[in-house]
């Protein structure tokens, strides 16, 4: 020890040269742009940061079944809003009701994605490497691995044994490699199970893709309903839809001009069982279809069994009445005639349609109709229906008149009708009875204003058309994860290694050692299917 006579302090000879102790040592120094560009981007590719974005990227989908979306359900986001203006607002500002396009939504999805590959591509090479390079040198001291074993052979070469051993070693795919120490005793180093950190990556390398592929499909897919009375035909264009919801970068070129006509729309109903009488068995649409080419062929359409056209696959939803109104004005004027989908309301198809009469009649006319395929009166005096197949069908029409907004610009549903500026002139609370209406007959509306007419009741099919590019390529990601995710898991990664020592009198001494990476409850059964094999060519 010695004094360092400018600081009056002991200096311990023994530290290196420019050694600091304590309170003289040299500080930190604050992180700059890059340091902190390049710690942040290190936090962000850690793989546990991308396990927290993919826990938060499946917490932020859940308000996504929650609460209606605009994209599927518009009219189920204006119903809630209206019900709840307050709730609505709420659920507004943090895009509740917008959740798969939310700018916070879309960040973690980035955030996810741009983890995942700055984890994956450090490891495929990290990977590669391990690929390539040989097994590794056999440890000095074998007896301390968690599986080890010792035999000894009498009269048998040392380099035959091992020989054999490393044949047998290959033909269980093992890499092997051969090695010798310092004291000259050769040995075989193998391993295996490399294909669980290849699936591993795979596993990783595949979800990648299906984010990929659902944020390439959520720009190219487009997904559209169309009611479709029978003898009717539907178009493909975007004006033809009753809703659309299309992707980013669809363009109206993008639909190809196919055409479906509904033929006819079949429908059975369950009768050899009392208690499920009137149950629908079966839907069958049978439509006649025009392709973008011109060909034109008959096919059918049942639920869960859509049909392909041009890329677009087309569901049945739904199905429903619509009968044939007709409008006419007092001097006989037809001023509306139209097939007028009606919306069942519950399983026997009493069902509810609006008709708007903007023009041709002294004033606007709204009628809100119920339809009874099967017409009943119960005890009260109320219609009902008791089966869905049009037996004794019913049209029961209330009459409003008034304003029905549709000049003012705002966007109305065609199948709501607005009565609070309305003014009720026939139905319930007003001296004039419900206007009742049977196929083929005619009843004037009230105050003079024209007649009202039920024609033919036909049937209606709800299809929903989707073209989705993206279907395949999910469909083979999602398969790769599931077979990564089994090469992962299920297939075991070891290292096995033998030495042979010869002894005297002819005798080797063969020492078995092995070493698992993970869970392997089948390290010792397959040291001992080893050592069998060796001790079994050594005594034939």
């Amino acid at each position: 020890m010695s004094v360092d006579t400018s600081s009056s302090r002991p200096v311990d000879t023994s530290r290196p040269d420019g050694h600091v102790d304590g309170g003289d040592a040299p500080q930190n120094g604050r992180l700059g742009p890059l340091g902190w560009l390049r710690w942040g981007w290190r936090q962000l590719t850690s793989m546990r940061t991308a396990l927290m974005l993919l826990l938060l990227l499946a917490l932020g989908a859940v308000p996504g079944s929650l609460f209606p979306q605009r994209s599927a359900d518009p009219n189920g986001v204006t119903q809630m809003i209206a019900r709840d203006p307050g709730a609505g607002r709420v659920l507004e500002f943090f895009q509740l009701f917008n959740v798969y396009t939310s700018p916070w939504f879309s960040a973690i999805y980035l955030l996810l994605f741009v983890s995942l590959i700055g984890c994956v591509i450090p490891r495929i090479r990290h990977h590669a490497k391990a690929l390539t390079a040989k097994p590794p040198v056999t440890p000095s001291n074998l007896a301390r691995l968690p599986a080890y074993q010792a035999r000894e052979l009498l009269g048998h070469d040392v380099q035959d044994v091992l020989g054999e051993l490393h044949r047998d070693l290959r033909r269980q795919r093992y890499r092997v490699a051969r090695y010798t120490d310092h004291q000259g005793r050769p040995s075989i180093s193998a391993e295996r199970g490399y294909l669980r950190e290849t699936g591993n990556l795979l596993f990783h390398i595949a979800l990648i893709g299906v984010l990929l592929t659902v944020a390439i499909g959520a720009g190219f897919k487009y997904t559209g309903q169309r009611v479709v009375v029978e003898g009717q035909t539907f178009v493909n264009s975007r004006l033809a839809f009753d809703s659309f919801d299309p992707g980013r970068f669809v363009t109206d070129a993008s639909l190809p001009p196919f055409s479906l006509s509904l033929q006819s729309l079949k429908v059975s109903y369950v009768q050899n069982n009392r208690n499920a009488i009137g149950m629908v068995s079966d839907y069958t649409a049978h439509v006649t279809v025009t392709n973008k080419g011109g060909g034109v062929s008959r096919s059918t359409i049942k639920v869960n069994q859509p049909l392909s056209v041009d890329g677009n696959d087309i569901y049945l939803l739904g199905n429903g009445y619509a009968p044939q109104i007709t409008v006419k004005n007092p001097a006989g004027k037809v001023v509306f005639t139209d097939t007028v989908p009606f919306l069942p309301q519950d399983a026997n198809l009493t069902s509810l349609g609006v008709i708007k009469i903007p023009d041709g009649l002294a004033k606007q006319i709204g009628l809100l109709g119920f339809l009874y395929p099967s017409e009943v009166n119960s005890t009260s005096g109320a219609s009902f229906s008791n089966y869905p197949a049009l037996i004794n069908p019913v049209v029961s029409l209330n009459v409003y008149t008034g304003d029905l907004g549709l000049n003012s610009g705002i966007p109305t549903s065609a199948y709501a009708l607005d009565t609070s500026k309305l003014t009720q002139i026939a139905g319930p609370s007003t001296p004039v009875h419900s206007l009742t209406l049977t196929p083929g007959k005619s009843v004037e509306l009230p105050n003079g204003l024209g007649s009202v007419q039920l024609g033919a009741i036909p049937r209606f099919a709800s299809f929903e058309i989707a073209h989705d590019p993206t279907q395949y390529p999910m469909f083979g990601f999602a398969g790769l994860v599931l077979a990564a995710l089994a090469a992962a898991l299920y297939v075991p990664r070891r290292r096995v290694w033998i030495r042979a020592e010869p002894k005297p009198g002819g005798v080797v001494r063969l020492e078995y050692a092995a070493l698992a990476r993970g869970d392997d409850p089948r390290l010792d059964a397959a040291l001992t299917q080893l050592s069998n094999f060796a001790h079994q060519k050594g005594t034939s």
